[in-house]
């Protein structure tokens, strides 16, 4: 069963020790309704002022490289008026912090921050209540400033957060009713201190769960499946047995050899003998696409207005497209680690996760604990993307340790990642579109197969629409595939606009307009007008119609996503005769709110213009049935540096809007905007991604065949 809390109050004070306390619950209201899905009605965030003045933030949320560590402890010195340098952060301890759901979906910032805010912004009002009792002067006489209270007028009338917070123990619960600043008197907020996690990264002091060691630990190797789906029908594990030290556990499926020298572990499971039934494969890397419109089904509508039938019959020109997409691993930097202390009833778990509470709750119930007896310590997480919300190695960590009565290490070699990743999965989009002689679109009948709804909705106007989505990346959606999917930085969002914003250039260059022309002809919505306009502007963009050809083009694709709306355009060089594509420049504008951090927010840009080259031209996995056929970087390439373009990055500023998403909307035009370049260079449109050498080369001979032929 869900536990949706942390720690009750008591125990909580009694961590703690003195100070003031702010507890946060989310009463329903106006600026928490939405948010009542994600929290639980009773505490969800803590903020401490200790007697020395310092404050400490406790969050459920994690550090994987988005810079949460530093942006939330910015937020509260704002509304706390105290000194960025004076707050510190415990992240993802269940033992320690509030309940949270987990940290994906650029929901902490957007979701979580203004929960936090209002959480130091109840604390500045207990401060300045106790003020005015010991200075002898009513609150609205204070002014408060980097944790310091003096009366106006009168600076030398004053007392510290620290002076106030001695020798009591007070608790103050807050909703959302607190009184947060304003944009324009922000002096913490939209600035860029240097990252808290900063000095850690660079010098190699920062820790990771598999930096964690512990008397007595063993180092698990576990026996894998030669495919998903395959069975065991021979097992030995003598040989290994005779290794001295080696400790030997069958139980459940659960076939592991475990030592305290991991190279001799390793050496142990050399020595297992094993044989498998593997099923025949279905289908591969290439009849996925196929299977997956047979199997699908019709799905269901989730947007309609208009008359899309009529339309297509009035349309001046129609356009009939079908798009591709192939499985894309998260491939961290980090392969899942976990270390976990069963022990007298309890279980102590450091884990490279996403989701420190859930993953407390289910290991709870497979060790048969009670979830209090289970805690969760979440060190610095190397790069997850949606791919460490699953944990297969905490729970095999966890349950070797209880059966051994030792420490446990499992630590997932990089075929194991490669293996027991959560794809984001193959899909497909077949989409009809159509103009009307003013160069309008008048009909949009789209159809999204196993990639979900994110991203698919459109923002142009347009009278007619039918939106329908069969499967996804969650729920039954998962029954489509052999192996495990999952979400994969902005789920589904990459394949819907790489197909939507494709479209919406197909479209012009078939009516010999130039696409950006033909976005603001077909947009009314001013938010995105600004951003590609912001986008227009920086490029220095010169209106012409596409395809340019000889090798060298530009493209333009926008898209929302987390409440952030983003444009880029793009500059690639294609090579005519090796087929490589080259992304010479990129520029990003996004409106994303109030901006918490701008350093970092335009780090999560260039992060999402790097990532997503990989899904554009060179990461698709390859498989045959349950088999996993690439299980390293030999096979599955990765950006390089030297594939990285020049990146330039416009923030496009909002401030009467809360801060929204930045960890994934500017991924999710990659495919677009890199196809889009790519016609404009060669004259060819890619409907499948990645577009690989080998891709690219072959539709370059065939153009230069048929050209040939006429």
């Amino acid at each position: 069963m869900t536990q949706r809390h942390g720690i009750d109050r008591r125990q909580f004070v009694k961590l703690v020790g003195g100070g003031v306390v702010v507890l946060v619950t989310t009463k329903p209201s106006a600026l928490l309704a939405q948010r009542r899905r994600l929290y639980p009605e009773d505490l969800n965030a803590y903020l401490r002022i200790a007697e020395d003045g310092r404050v400490t933030v406790f969050t459920g949320k994690i550090e994987m490289g988005q810079g949460v560590m530093t942006s939330q402890p910015q937020m509260v010195a704002e509304e706390l008026r105290v000194a960025f340098d004076a707050v510190e952060i415990v992240m993802g301890d269940t033992a320690r912090c509030p309940w949270d759901m987990g940290t994906f979906g650029s929901l902490t910032t957007r979701m979580f921050g203004p929960v936090l805010r209002a959480a130091a912004a109840e604390a500045r009002a207990v401060m300045l209540r106790l003020a005015a009792e010991k200075l002898g002067v009513p609150r609205s006489k204070l002014v408060v400033e980097n944790g310091v209270v003096s009366v106006t007028g009168q600076p030398t009338r004053k007392v510290t957060y620290g002076e106030l917070a001695k020798g009591r123990r007070i608790l103050r619960t807050v909703d959302d009713k607190a009184v947060l600043r304003k944009a324009s008197e922000f002096t913490v907020m939209g600035t860029s201190p240097l990252r808290l996690d900063g000095h850690d990264k660079v010098s190699g002091a920062g820790h990771y769960a598999g930096d964690v060691r512990l008397p007595g630990m063993l180092y698990a190797r576990i026996l894998r499946p030669p495919a998903h789906g395959a069975k065991l029908t021979k097992l030995d594990t003598s040989a290994a047995a005779k290794i001295p030290g080696v400790t030997v556990v069958n139980k459940k499926d659960l076939v592991a050899v475990l030592h305290a020298d991991p190279e001799t572990a390793d050496q142990a499971l050399s020595r297992v003998k094993a044989s498998w039934d593997k099923p025949q494969p279905p289908f591969d890397t290439e009849t996925v696409f196929d299977h997956l419109v047979k199997v699908a089904g019709k799905g269901e509508v989730t947007s309609s207005r208009g008359d899309v039938a009529a339309a297509r019959t009035a349309a001046v020109h129609v356009f009939e497209s079908t798009f591709h997409k192939g499985y894309v691993a998260h491939a961290p930097i980090e392969p899942h680690t976990t270390i976990a202390d069963v022990k007298s009833g309890k279980a102590t778990v450091w884990a490279s996760t996403q989701t420190p509470f859930p993953t407390r709750d289910r290991l709870a119930e497979e060790l048969g604990l009670d979830p209090k007896n289970v805690r969760v310590i979440t060190p610095y997480v190397g790069g997850g993307f949606g791919g460490k919300s699953a944990g297969l190695q905490t729970s095999e960590a966890a349950k070797l340790s209880q059966i051994t009565g030792k420490p446990v290490q499992v630590r997932f070699s990089r075929a194991e990642e490669f293996f027991y990743d959560t794809f984001d999965p193959a899909a497909v989009v077949k989409l009809v579109s159509g103009l009307d002689a003013n160069g309008k679109v008048s009909l949009w009948d789209y159809h999204v197969i196993a990639a979900g709804d994110r991203g698919a909705a459109v923002f142009y106007d347009i009278p007619n629409v039918s939106i329908s989505v069969a499967g996804g990346w969650h729920g039954r959606g998962r029954d489509l595939h052999l192996f495990g999917i999952g979400p994969w930085r902005a789920p589904g969002a990459n394949m819907n606009v790489f197909a939507k914003e494709s479209q919406i250039d197909i479209m012009a260059a078939a009516a010999r307009i130039d696409p950006v022309e033909l976005r603001l002809r077909n947009l009314t919505d001013e938010r995105m007008r600004r951003v590609l306009q912001a986008a227009a502007k920086a490029y220095g963009w010169k209106p012409r119609v596409a395809p340019a050809g000889k090798g060298r083009g530009r493209g333009v694709a926008c898209g929302i996503d987390a409440g952030t709306y983003v444009t880029l355009m793009a500059d690639v060089t294609v090579d005519l005769e090796k087929g490589t594509v080259h992304v010479d420049r990129v520029v990003a504008a996004q409106d994303m709110g109030i901006i918490v951090n701008p350093t970092g927010a335009k780090m999560q840009m260039e992060g999402c213009v790097t990532q997503g080259l990989g899904y554009c031209l060179s990461e698709e996995l390859r498989f045959t049935g349950g088999e996993i056929l690439d299980r390293n970087f030999d096979t599955y390439l990765l950006p390089r540096f030297s594939a990285v373009p020049k990146i330039e990055t416009v923030l496009v500023r909002n401030d009467e809007l809360d801060p929204q998403g930045g960890g994934e909307p500017a991924i999710v035009p990659m495919g677009a905007v890199i196809a889009n370049a790519v016609f404009d260079a060669t004259g060819l449109r890619f409907y499948r991604l990645p577009m690989t050498p080998e891709r690219v080369r072959a539709a370059l001979a065939k153009k230069g065949a048929t050209a040939a032929a006429t």
